[in-house]
């Protein structure tokens, strides 16, 4: 009988233990979903920092325009084909587009 209760007798689990793949799970999640994303809103801050007059951009409802004008925070894009001209806030640009990228369509 004594030998029954010492092999039902578990030793006391280490609290650290049982803790440490939960603290895998947050590193992984870490490193997979928050850091990507910080580093593409740098990238986004970045691009919206180094708008300047002349440079084309899509806005955040699909707009494409170029840039006439920049006072602070609002842009002044002209839109083709009728060259209206749309006031916009800086943070509804969401790219650049690539002016090589549309030479290279139109041949």
């Amino acid at each position: 009988m004594p030998l029954a209760i010492i092999l039902l007798q578990q030793p006391a689990a280490n609290p650290v233990m049982s803790f440490l793949p939960l603290v895998f799970i947050v590193a992984i999640f870490y490193f997979l979903v928050f850091m990507p994303m910080q580093r593409q809103k740098k990238q986004q801050a970045q691009m919206l920092a180094s708008l300047e007059a002349g440079a084309e951009v899509v806005t955040t409802g699909g707009i494409v325009g170029t840039i006439v004008s920049i006072s602070g925070d609002l842009l002044v894009v002209r839109v083709k084909p009728d060259n209206i001209k749309l006031q916009v806030s800086r943070s509804a640009v969401s790219s650049l587009v690539k002016t090589e990228a549309a030479g290279e369509e139109k041949k």
